[in-house]
């Protein structure tokens, strides 16, 4: 099995055509196999299905067009396919593959798929039959319909083999673009996903990714838009991770910090599973009738199927006696299985004549324990 063959050019020899194709039949396979194993394939930029209303010159009847935006992608084979300008959706192209199809809701798949032309006005053979073809060959594109379910034909396509040159037509491996919906003879719509199957984009597959300035940035968008999320790496002064949110004008909010000593800063709350053994508290003063709250991080459901086992003790409170002769004492002071507080106090003044013995609601002191048995308490597998 040999290796890339690259050209080598000498003095005195013939150059024949069939050397120069070669030069450039190289650098494209080099190309192509850095796209493909360097990369993840897919849409690299536009490529965009954009729906625009129009007017039927003939009948004045309203209608949606659908074209795809200018942009790039990388098929599977690592061949760039490109689309210098806006494309109109061919709707009569549309029913040659699918205008038999039952009336349905489900929207179709869209693909780009790469094709080689002879450009304009290329000549042909000569008068003595010698080829007179032209010296350039058009690299362009070709927007195919797919039948209902076809998205998952190229949902999981793979790289072909490391020897393999890029896709040459008809060898296809298209690109999904999105979806078009189909209703009496017109598109009246576009989805970005269906059958669970969303368009894919090219990515980078790297073991170390480094930063030239200092901060390696991680966003959800390509550009920073206020109240989207971002990572911040920074190796500055000082260094640390941050989790946040941009704010107006391209800033980082911080929601989550680490520091390089490891430190470790949240502006909201923290939960996360308890390991078995471990316990969770939270107290406070409840009247009665009141529902006791649980510990953070605990659930009612985490309660009922036994992961957690609650602890409760409540003290009650003696209120303040309205003269110095009042007697209070409680009656009465526990939870119920609802964590419902039950507390009562009995005041008697013996210095009023006639006085009577009258009950009140009262309030307690709570602590509330969970401590967790053995499994998980939040999900998982119980690490």
């Amino acid at each position: 099995m040999t290796g890339p063959l690259r050209p080598v050019f000498r003095e005195g020899r013939i150059l024949a055509a069939a050397d120069l194709s070669a030069t450039v039949e190289y650098a494209r396979a080099a190309a192509a196999r850095h796209a493909r194993y360097l990369h993840e394939w897919g849409i690299a930029e536009g490529l965009a299905l954009v729906t625009a209303d129009r007017t039927d010159p003939l009948t004045g009847a309203r209608r949606t067009e659908v074209s795809v935006s200018a942009g790039t992608a990388i098929d599977a084979t690592g061949r760039e396919i490109v689309v210098t300008e806006p494309a109109v959706l061919s709707e009569s192209e549309f029913e040659e593959v699918n205008g038999a199809d039952q009336p349905t809701d489900e929207p179709y798949p869209v693909f780009l798929g790469a094709v080689d032309r002879d450009p304009p006005g290329s000549p042909g053979a000569d008068s003595c039959g010698v080829s007179a073809g032209g010296t350039r060959v058009e690299e362009t594109y070709q927007i195919l319909f797919g039948r209902l379910g076809d998205e998952l034909l190229t949902a999981g396509e793979q790289p072909p083999g490391i020897a393999d040159a890029p896709a040459v037509p008809p060898a296809r491996r298209p690109v999904l673009l999105g979806y078009v919906r189909w209703t009496d003879g017109r598109f009246t719509g576009v989805e970005t996903t269906a059958r669970g199957v969303a368009p894919r984009y090219a990515g980078v597959r790297a073991d170390t990714v480094s930063a030239r300035a200092g901060a390696l940035v991680l966003r959800t968008e390509p550009a920073a838009r206020e109240g989207t999320p971002v990572i911040v790496l920074s190796g500055g002064d000082p260094p640390g991770l941050v989790f946040g949110l941009y704010r107006p004008g391209g800033t980082v909010a911080p929601l989550m910090t680490v520091a390089a000593n490891g430190n470790l800063t949240i502006e909201g709350s923290f939960t996360g599973r308890m390991p078995a053994g471990s316990t969770q508290v939270i107290s406070g003063t409840a009247t009665d009738g009141m529902l006791l709250p649980l510990p953070p991080g605990i659930t009612p459901e985490q309660v009922a199927d036994g992961r957690v086992v609650l602890h409760i003790l409540v003290t009650p409170r003696i209120p303040p006696a309205a003269t110095a002769t009042t007697l209070v004492s409680p009656v009465e002071s526990g939870v119920d299985d609802a964590r419902r507080v039950r507390c009562r106090v009995r005041l008697f003044d013996p210095a009023v004549p006639g006085g009577t013995v009258t009950e009140q609601p009262g309030a307690v002191d709570f602590c509330v324990l969970a401590t967790a048995s053995a499994g998980p308490v939040n999900g998982g597998d119980g690490q």
